[in-house]
Parts: C-alpha cells; structure tokens; sequence
C-alpha cells in the first residue's frame, strides 16, 4: 500500500485521520502476512520450517487483533458492528443486518 494509503490529499486530513489511515493499511498488511502464511504452511514439508512459519503467523494475529482494538476504540460504530457479529452463534448475515440496525442509533 505504501503512501497510496491516502485517497484524499494527506495535507488536508486531520492528524487523526491519518494515523486512522496508517492503521487500516497495518491491519491490511497484517491480514495479508496472515494470509500468506496460511498458503506457505499448507505447502510446506519441512516440520521445522512448518513450526517456525505457525509462530510467526502467530505473531500476525496478535499484529492484527491491537490494530483492530486501536481502530476499534475510536470508532463508536464498528464497536457497536463488531460487538453484534463476532462471537456470536447462528446466521452470519442475520447478525450484521442486526449490527447496521444498531449502527444507526450509535452518533
């Protein structure tokens, strides 16, 4: 992503704004060293280079989870989101449906 992480001139946005931006292109980054550490574990023969990839992913999805606690705490919206959908049981569209419900009454 590099500094294309902008989509409006980067001397404009708050200050805030921006580190909102570097965050969701952490988390992007994250979410992909995940993903790609998903495709060279299924393939790889090696135990020992197999174990010391599973740790390193490890370490990505602790990367990922204090992205999105960070981006979490500052946006009332995807708490109210995230709080409906995650770690909940049945139907997966049904509870975002219920989650944008819930969004709307968030200011």
């Amino acid at each position: 992503m590099g500094f294309d992480q902008y989509h409006e001139p980067a001397s404009e946005l708050s200050a805030e704004s921006r580190t909102f931006a570097r965050m969701i292109a952490s988390l992007t980054e994250e979410a992909e060293a995940i993903g790609w550490y998903d495709q060279r574990i299924s393939l790889e023969p090696d135990d020992g280079a197999r174990a010391i990839m599973e740790n390193a992913q490890q370490e990505e999805f602790k990367h990922f989870a204090m992205d999105l606690e960070f981006l979490i705490r500052r946006s009332p919206k995807w708490r109210v989101a995230l709080e409906k959908v995650l770690f909940t049981d049945g139907d997966i569209v049904e509870a975002g449906e219920e989650a944008e419900e819930a969004e709307e009454e968030v200011d």
